[in-house]
């Protein structure tokens, strides 16, 4: 694989997170990148991927659009076959698609709870079952999945988006052990907080506050993850399967250091009552 152009997709490819691995994929031996979702900004697949072709301006490497439902199976395989009509291999898919529908379990509604289980999970199903026979044929493969540190750790008024992005790590998990006797890697990157449109959202005193929480005091970007995609993605990763990177400046680490000193004069007072 490494030594021939190789062909991958990207889905909730067109915006942030996704756009950003489109193009550091695109700087690393790739011939053609394929970025699926349900719509882009100028509401034409073939224009939105000529501007990101010719932002990245990169000789050799071609970008193509495809307009699919990532929580439906039909257009997860039909995004599939049309790589396969065209290109005739899959080497990497990273499944990317991912959304938010943020509320407290007492105000949260059924169709807030499915809707992101079914676009942040379930897709992750239907493309790598899609793409798997493809990756079995070829003997070799690689899939990245973005998951989040909220799959890790929680986070209130998330028990939607947190259970998507636990279930994909245990997806993830599952899958490597599955498919390595095939020569196919299967990893996870939990991104942190990250500058994108769904961080935008947060007031200042927000971002003042999670800012607290992660010990190089800043939110990520976008290449931030794209670059451990990159690399998971890329021969040099062939040894590695089954792992979860979080790229969060540090904040899981924080977070689970922090109940131990919190609560510390609460644990001993425990323990000395156990005596």
């Amino acid at each position: 694989m490494s030594d021939q152009k190789r062909v991958a997709l990207v889905t909730g490819g067109s915006r942030g997170i996704g756009r950003a691995i489109v193009e550091e994929l695109a700087n690393n031996n790739y011939s053609d990148i394929v970025f699926s979702d349900i719509a882009c900004i100028d509401d034409d697949f073939d224009i939105c991927a000529k501007k990101i072709e010719e932002e990245i301006g990169i000789s050799g490497v071609h970008i193509h659009g495809f307009k699919a439902d990532a929580s439906n199976f039909e257009d997860a395989q039909a995004t599939i076959n049309f790589i396969l009509e065209q290109f005739g291999r899959l080497d990497v898919l990273v499944n990317n698609a991912g959304i938010t529908k943020d509320n407290l379990l007492l105000r949260m509604s059924e169709s807030e709870f499915d809707v992101v289980i079914n676009v942040n999970l379930k897709s992750v199903f239907n493309y790598t079952k899609a793409a798997i026979r493809p990756m079995i044929k070829q003997k070799a493969g690689a899939i990245v999945n973005i998951a989040s540190v909220v799959g890790i750790i929680g986070n209130a008024g998330q028990a939607n988006y947190s259970a998507s992005k636990a279930g994909v790590i245990g997806f993830t998990k599952t899958m490597a052990k599955e498919l390595a006797s095939r020569n196919i890697n299967v990893n996870a990157v939990a991104p942190g907080f990250i500058e994108t449109p769904m961080t935008s959202k947060l007031n200042d005193t927000q971002r003042e506050s999670l800012q607290k929480n992660i010990p190089l005091s800043r939110l990520g970007k976008p290449k931030d993850i794209a670059k451990v995609v990159r690399f998971l993605s890329s021969p040099d990763a062939n040894y590695i399967t089954g792992q979860v990177i979080t790229v969060d400046g540090g904040m899981v680490m924080w977070f689970f250091n922090q109940p131990y000193y919190i609560n510390n004069s609460w644990r001993k007072k425990w323990m000395l009552k156990q005596k």
